[in-house]
């Protein structure tokens, strides 16, 4: 204890008596403080510190290895704060497709750091804006149209998502969040793979035949409808019955099942006189040469996936003499300029024929591995997620 000095010792006393009790109190606080903070853990931010959005965490699946879906893990990422130019989506429903499943298994040609966040598409509210967006106000119903998300940056499989502003779109009137969220993806790519083969992109002149794998599939079912929207006349393919019933529902003219040994003559019987002008393939494997071998001359197949796997043995001699041409689908060769104007043609065309986009299943976040599971079954439409 340091010395003192005083002229009253009396008040000298009285001091050295208080101050070892103030000390000892004031450690044994110390100590109480201590062990109260180790027992809950690293302290919260205050609650005026939490006003700033970086210090919030979100949840959110995340990707943190690229293998595959079953890796995933549920956890949490810091809340995006919206850049110049971007929106935060508060993410109401995510819509599931194969190509989530191929990044996650290194299958994709991007290669986003880690951890990601899968999911490319979604719906819900706007909570956020940042500098110069004009087409969105917060508390706007959106759904994300198209873009890199879920890609090389992170997606819908969480609470929020930052996206470009020129990437979002109104929920149309009279859809429901889900729907919004299950059709854009899809129903893009599916308008692609119609209007490819002209320059500029046109449909098929009506009455042409159009053959549709994978038909029950997200793109499959937005083929058939679209198809039908422009006038062609659809050959659905798929292997269940009751899908097949579905499909004929959605408008199909003609549903067969692609494993029947003799699809090339049921085809041809159906259509006859008639060949396929044009057929849109989600499948590969052994029935694309089934696909090639139905074509008429100058008929084309648009690919746009490959649930079905490798081809085997291709021989491109198959696609000599009739001038048959086989392309790739790339939706992300849409941009700003030409999404807005191509989803606005698409909702138009379901709204003439009085659809909507199918959605199979809704299936809670907790579950997203299952939604998963139920995208590699064959669901009869688009699988989606509900966040909230």
């Amino acid at each position: 204890m340091p010395a003192l000095h005083t002229r009253r010792p009396g008040a000298v006393t009285e001091f050295v008596l208080i101050f070892p009790a103030a000390l000892f109190v004031t450690a044994r606080i110390a100590r109480e403080r201590r062990r109260l903070a180790a027992a809950r853990g690293p302290e919260a931010p205050p609650p005026a510190k939490r006003a700033t959005a970086t210090m919030l965490r979100m949840n959110a699946w995340r990707m943190n290895s690229y293998d595959g879906i079953g890796a995933l893990t549920l956890g949490e990422l810091p809340d995006p704060t919206p850049a110049p130019g971007e929106v935060i989506i508060r993410v109401a429903f995510a819509a599931l497709n194969p190509a989530d499943a191929f990044l996650a298994e290194k299958l994709y040609p991007a290669k986003p750091p880690l951890p990601h966040v899968l999911g490319r598409d979604g719906s819900g509210e706007a909570v956020a804006v940042g500098e110069a967006v004009t087409n969105v106000r917060v508390g706007d119903r959106v759904a994300v149209l198209w873009g890199n998300v879920g890609v090389d940056r992170r997606g819908t499989l969480a609470e929020l998502v930052a996206v470009p502003a020129d990437m979002v779109t109104p929920v149309p009137a009279g859809w429901t969040t889900e729907e919004g969220a299950a059709a854009p993806l899809v129903f893009l790519t599916a308008w692609q793979a119609l209007t490819m083969w002209s320059e500029p992109p046109a449909p098929p002149a009506p009455g042409s035949v159009l053959v549709v794998s994978g038909a029950s599939g997200g793109v499959g079912v937005a083929t058939v409808l679209l198809g039908k929207a422009m006038g062609l006349a659809v050959v659905a393919l798929t292997r269940s019955a009751q899908k097949g019933e579905r499909l004929k529902a959605l408008g199909a003219d003609h549903v067969l099942d692609p494993t029947a040994p003799d699809l090339r003559k049921r085809v041809a019987a159906a259509i006859a006189p008639k060949r396929v002008e044009l057929a849109v393939d989600s499948v590969g494997g052994t029935l694309l040469p089934e696909i090639i071998g139905m074509l008429g001359y100058a008929g084309r197949v648009s690919i746009v996936g490959r649930s079905g796997g490798d081809v085997p043995g291709f021989n491109p001699s198959t696609l000599l003499f009739r001038r048959n041409r086989l392309g790739g689908v790339v939706v992300g060769d849409y941009t700003a300029a030409t999404a807005h104007p191509t989803w606005t043609a698409i909702v138009e065309s379901l709204a003439r024929l009085g659809q909507r986009p199918v959605i199979d299943q809704v299936f809670a976040f907790e579950d997203v591995k299952a939604a998963f599971a139920r995208l590699a079954e064959g669901p009869m439409g688009k699988v989606v997620v509900r966040l909230k």
